[in-house]
């Protein structure tokens, strides 16, 4: 790890960290950057906070002090104070402050894997300048754990970490494995002890009787973490001062230190081979505060969808243009032929993660917040997106694809470029947007070699005039007609591109216009839709075989808040369907469907409303002729009701359990029942039933299988019909307040009582959803990340110098996890990830041979040589793991 393990810097600091009948004390502040006010607010206290820290650090007030686990605390304090940072740095090498390792804390439920590496990435480029960083992945606050989080952390040298919510009370002291074997010693310990020790009069015998409690959980050495949200340490010498010289309470002595000491303490006491092992996520419904508040899971659904599509962007196009732009044949050219260099596309690269990351944490990527932080939230996924969007499309330009619009288009040509962005070659279907001068349409589509692709296009609106412009180009306003093309796209190369050529005339042909009658029956080829008075449809497959009730509209009676669903009765309303058209054209065939739905009305009376308004739903249910063979669903909504969840359910042959992926691999959960949880234990949440999901949730084995591919829509439930299952993906969860304190589904409180009729979610919402039937779980996982990360399709001003070209083939049971430029340096990095567990070796394929391959860890570091032939490595990747590996031409 970047950094070094801090020092004893006062008498107070503990100097025999081996003994077990300690009471460490770990100093810190918790600082949830936006919750209840907005980040401006807080980071007026935080820079106000960390004055006051350095202050006490110079005159030794605290020996010690935890400045939480995230860096950006030190971004916000930098832009306000920025001669704070240097004093914060001397104490950091002397080991006196700790920060990090991550850059923020994030939820790691609902942000993938690698989100979570460029989190601890970012967090070590800032420890580094400081002078060092934490030795422990400390984390308690987050709101359950993924299963594969020890693979990440132990991929950054990390052997201990500090969990609170969703890990049990016992064993509180764990070796935690990931599916893949790795494995870190877990710590449950709550961050909120500020009473403690916060009257100096009264520290004595409030330590007294922490300390009863603990060692009724556990034996020695014990952690006491010594703060809270938003408060500002005190002074730890006068505390400690009244329990004697040396301190002691009832036995144990007690000793102001760190985290990294307290972990060294507990492995010397309880070796880690002798600590019980615990696989699987740590999301335990909690009692006595320490809730998993699983309800954030869909609180404020539109905040995790453009999270998950920004992160998508970054990871899958501009990172991997921006790597393969450094290899650009030509030197880049000045910013004035609209051009950027290498480090301005990473300095471009690197402050759009910026953004995102901000949004990642819990208060902020959950939507437990107030509605002014999350108009704060939604803008910076806003600038995350355009500058993910701006670079990948000056990457593009740099390696021959010019996207940005014509000044005088051609009246006779149109040029696409069809993006591939996984290790292998795709067929799949593409939409494009066309720009046209006015009064011309497509008329036909040639690929690469000349040979002509079926395609369908329709008019978007009236043709208007565009500002077409660039750093060095004159603005000019050509009159342009938009157009929605569709085509499917067949053997694009991996990592690369396909080229085709549009064809203009006066009107779209017959064959490449859409098709459009009153009926509720449709043709997609092998398979035939049904639409349902539910509005829902049945299916009859290539086999005959009939898989009726997919993608009903159900809503539940909610009356909880932005942490808990708090069901108020079983009564379940469904939509009603009020009209359906068949939709037929050249490549793309399937029901429109339209729907209203008024969800049950006892959470909003009980919120004091008199009903629960209406959602208005249209409906496009079809799929690509000749495609791969899934089932979509484009759902836009019209909603106008609130204090309700509303969910998308398909049916599928009774099954014994369900599968949905975590971080990485595909987790097994049991069926639950239909009815609605209350909480059994007066002291504890209810069970949530429901689960996270990061693409994809399973029901059932073989030819039986029905998965649901679920990009962006991270709660899911697989629900026990008696003689069928259900998978219920949810859409929205509409409720009133930050937090309630009148829940039966949750006994206390864990929000201020703060209205957020935002977060009631009025307004219009669209939502993408797919489904695949019998598919093995390596095959689902394939078609999640192509759902996920589906092929672009780009108009250019002209064909590129290459027609078809690919940059990188994988070929074997690994997908590709990540393709970026290195930390340092010029060279490239590519991450394989296995998560259906099937192991064995993966050949990675470049045309343009490295002259040096590395396996390096998630940090990037500590390479060993891999040997080359010519363009062509073998890695073997770990079933359910990850491999890094770094390129060098």
């Amino acid at each position: 790890m970047t950094g070094r393990r801090p020092q004893a810097g006062s008498p107070e600091m503990a100097d025999d960290a081996g003994d077990a009948a300690t009471v460490h004390v770990v100093t810190h502040t918790h600082w949830d950057r936006e919750w209840y006010r907005t980040a401006t607010a807080f980071g007026a206290r935080l820079v106000e906070l960390v004055a006051a820290v350095a202050d006490q650090l110079d005159d030794g007030r605290l020996p010690h002090v935890l400045l939480d686990g995230q860096t950006i605390v030190l971004d916000d304090v930098a832009a306000v104070r920025p001669d704070l940072i240097d004093r914060l740095s001397g104490h950091a090498r002397a080991g006196r402050l700790t920060v990090g390792p991550w850059h923020v804390l994030a939820d790691t439920t609902l942000v993938d894997a690698e989100s979570l590496a460029r989190n601890l990435l970012a967090g070590r480029r800032w420890t580094a300048a400081l002078g060092g960083g934490s030795q422990v992945a400390y984390a308690p606050d987050l709101f359950g754990f993924p299963a594969d989080l020890p693979t990440v952390l132990a991929g950054f040298g990390f052997t201990t970490t500090i969990v609170w919510r969703g890990a049990p009370p016992q064993p509180s002291r764990f070796r935690w494995r990931a599916p893949d074997g790795s494995e870190v010693v877990a710590l449950r310990a709550c961050y909120y002890n500020p009473e403690v020790l916060w009257d100096v009069e009264a520290a004595p015998e409030r330590l007294a009787d922490w300390l009863a409690a603990a060692r009724a959980r556990e034996d020695g050495p014990w952690l006491l973490l010594d703060g809270g949200d938003h408060l500002a340490p005190r002074d730890i010498r006068r505390r400690l001062a009244r329990l004697g010289d040396p301190p002691t309470v009832d036995g144990a002595a007690v000793r102001a230190t760190t985290l990294a000491d307290h972990a060294a303490a507990v492995r010397a006491t309880h070796p880690p081979q002798d600590l019980p092992s615990s696989t699987g996520e740590l999301r335990v419904p909690g009692r006595d505060g320490a809730f998993l508040l699983a309800g954030t899971l869909s609180t404020r659904m539109p905040v995790k969808q453009a999270a998950a599509r920004t992160a998508t962007t970054l990871q899958r196009w501009a990172e991997p243009w921006v790597a393969w732009a450094s290899r650009a044949e030509e030197p880049c050219r000045a910013a004035a032929d609209g051009q950027a260099d290498d480090q301005t596309l990473r300095a471009l690269l690197d402050r759009a993660w910026g953004h995102l990351l901000a949004c990642h944490p819990h208060d902020s990527i959950c939507g437990c917040s107030t509605d002014a932080v999350d108009a704060d939230v939604r803008g910076r996924l806003e600038d995350a997106e355009e500058l993910a969007e701006h670079v990948t499309a000056r990457a593009l330009r740099r390696v021959g694809v010019d996207t940005r619009p014509a000044r005088a288009p051609s009246a006779s040509t149109a040029h696409l470029v069809v993006t591939n962005p996984h290790g292998t070659p795709l067929d799949d279907g593409v939409t494009a947007t066309l720009a046209l001068p006015e009064g011309r349409a497509p008329v036909a589509v040639h690929d690469a070699g000349g040979s002509p692709v079926p395609f369908s296009a329709e008019p978007l609106g009236p043709a208007r005039a565009d500002l077409v412009t660039d750093v060095d180009q004159l603005p000019a306003w050509p009159a342009l007609q938009r157009w929605r093309m569709a085509l499917l796209a067949r053997d694009v190369p991996a990592c690369g591109w396909l080229a085709y050529e549009v064809a203009l005339g006066d009107r779209v042909p017959e064959e490449g216009r859409h098709a459009r009658t009153d009926a509720s029956v449709a043709d997609l080829g092998a398979w035939q839709l049904t639409a349902r008075d539910d509005a829902g449809v049945d299916l009859r497959d290539a086999e005959d075989r009939d898989w009726p009730g997919l993608g009903r509209l159900l809503s539940h009676a909610d009356a909880g808040d932005t942490y808990t669903m708090e069901p108020v009765d079983d009564v379940v309303a469904g939509a009603e369907l009020g009209g359906a058209e068949r939709v037929r054209s050249a490549v793309w065939s399937g029901l429109a469907l339209h729907a209203r739905l008024h969800p049950p009305g006892g959470a909003a009376r009980r919120r004091g409303a008199t009903d629960a308004g209406e959602v208005a739903a249209r409906m496009a249910v079809g799929a690509w002729l000749g495609g791969p063979g899934r089932l979509e669903w484009d759902v836009a909504l019209r909603h106008h009701a609130r204090d309700h969840r509303l969910r998308w359910a398909a049916s599928a042959p009774a099954a014994r359990g369900w599968v949905s992926d975590a971080t990485l691999a595909l987790v097994q959960r049991p069926l639950t029942p239909p009815d609605l949880p209350i909480a059994e234990d007066a002291r504890g949440e209810a069970d949530p039933r429901t689960a996270p999901a990061q693409r994809v949730a399973a029901v059932g084995r073989g030819a039986d299988r029905l998965a649901a591919l679920c990009a962006g829509l991270p709660e899911v439930s697989g629900v026990d019909r008696g003689g069928h299952a259900e998978l219920a993906v949810t859409l929205l969860r509409a409720v009133g307040q930050l937090g309630h304190h009148d829940l039966r589904a949750r006994p206390m409180g864990a929000g201020p009582p703060v209205p957020t009729p935002g977060a009631q979610q009025d307004g219009d919402h669209r939502f993408s959803l797919a489904v695949r039937l019998g598919d093995d779980d390596a095959t689902l996982l394939r078609h999640g990340e192509r759902w996920r990360a589906p092929l672009r399709a780009w108009q250019t001003t002209a064909p590129p110098p290459q027609l078809r070209r690919g940059f990188l083939a994988v070929e074997g049971p690994a997908l590709l996890s990540a393709l970026k430029p290195a930390e340092d340096g010029d060279e490239i990095v590519v991450r394989l990830a296995d998560p259906a567990g099937v192991g064995g070796a993966t050949t990675l394929r470049l045309p343009e041979p490295p002259a040096a391959a590395a396996a390096v860890d998630l940090a990037e570091e500590h390479p060993r040589a891999l040997p080359l032939e010519g363009g062509v490595l073998r890695v073997t990747v770990p079933p359910f793991g990850l491999r890094t590996v770094r390129l060098r031409w």
